[in-house]
């Protein structure tokens, strides 16, 4: 891995500039305006002023996100007591007592609204509760981690080693098949997991789960990661996963050399290649490398930067990726979410879902510097 502080010395009051900004800035948006006292629940997102959209849903993905950045390694006041409330939210609203699992979203009055079941929802539940039962040990924080992958396992598991993307409230099949994102975050909650204990079951499904997204989702010219199983109608790759990928693969001891971690390896440099530009992340490419959509996302862009950490020879690189977010993405209310592909605003909106994305990055970098 490369030495970041040798290589690049202002490196490190770069990153704290960015935590700082971080820990001051945006977390306490969702501990002020971004939070609904009454539902405890955060709102969807807050616009270019602080304010909560009109809320009209609230998804169980975006409780369990918020729930890890507050159970997170931030050094935040109150944050252990909004855990706490967030883990309570999600059970109370979200968690389906006739059919078990946890539906998809809530409408602002606190009913189900879209009561489906979905992996990508589910992972992040496992995710979350993971690390804060990492940090609190109590009961019944393991009892739902438990209940979640055992779902997972039960409900979700193809033959073939992947998992269906979605599935009807009474677990009835929707034929959705397995889509790259929601199991890519199946991996990180399994690893997320085995970060906080001992589990040969999960182990076993996450090797497994390498193995089929090997055999299914690469693309055998380029080996990049698909979005849709191979041979899909319609299928293309996304940059900012290639990166998350690698990330996952490259810090994983259990992942690490496996047929898949060789393969993102080698996408990690296409992905570089064809969907970075003038250091802004694209967000779609054919498998042949023709551009889709250029919007540039900050979550791709914190991907990236992570990543970049653990790539021999990326300390440069991670020193002007990391300038570009602060130049480009951060502001003193909080953060851009997109920027169109000639690099202007096009989405000032600030979702309750990418403080995860900033945390798990200036984590990813603490731990390298």
């Amino acid at each position: 891995m490369p030495d970041l502080r040798t290589a690049q010395p202002e490196l490190p009051a770069l990153l704290e500039q960015v935590q700082t900004h971080f820990t001051q800035r945006i977390v306490p948006l969702w501990q002020g305006p971004g939070w609904n006292a009454e539902m405890a629940l955060p709102y969807e997102a807050l616009n270019a002023q602080q304010q909560p959209l009109p809320a009209e849903r609230y998804r169980a993905m975006a409780c369990a996100r918020q729930l890890y950045l507050f159970s997170s390694r931030i050094e935040q006041p109150g944050a252990r007591e909004r855990a706490a409330a967030l883990f309570r939210s999600l059970q109370r609203h979200f968690h389906d007592a006739e059919h078990g699992g946890w539906f998809y979203s809530i409408d602002a009055q606190g009913k189900p609204l879209d009561r489906r079941k979905d992996l990508y929802t589910h992972a992040f539940i496992i995710f979350a509760c993971a690390h804060y039962w990492g940090q609190v040990r109590e009961q019944l924080v393991e009892s739902t981690l438990n209940a979640a992958l055992s779902v997972v396992a039960e409900r979700f598991a193809r033959d073939d080693g992947l998992y269906e993307a979605s599935l009807d409230e009474d677990w009835s099949d929707l034929g959705s098949g397995p889509l790259q994102n929601p199991l890519m975050h199946l991996a990180e909650a399994f690893l997320a997991t085995l970060s906080v204990r001992d589990d040969q079951a999960v182990e076993n499904a996450l090797q497994t789960l390498a193995k089929a997204m090997q055999e299914h989702f690469i693309d055998a010219e380029h080996g990049v990661m698909l979005e849709k199983p191979r041979g899909a109608v319609d299928n293309w790759f996304e940059p900012g996963h290639q990166f998350e990928w690698f990330f996952l693969l490259e810090s994983s001891a259990l992942l690490r050399g496996s047929e898949l971690h060789t393969s993102l390896d080698r996408a990690f440099a296409y992905a570089e290649q064809c969907g970075v530009k003038e250091s802004a992340v694209l967000a779609m490419l054919d498998a042949d490398g023709k551009v889709r959509d250029a919007t540039q996302r900050i979550w791709a862009q914190a991907e990236y930067l992570r990543a970049l950490a653990l790539r021999p020879g990326g300390a440069g690189k991670v020193l002007t990726q990391l300038q570009a977010l602060q130049q480009h993405f951060l502001h003193a209310g909080g953060w851009y979410e997109c920027r169109d592909a000639s690099g202007a605003v096009s989405r000032s909106d600030m979702p309750s879902t990418t403080p995860y994305h900033l945390a798990t990055c200036l984590e990813g970098l603490q731990r390298q510097i």
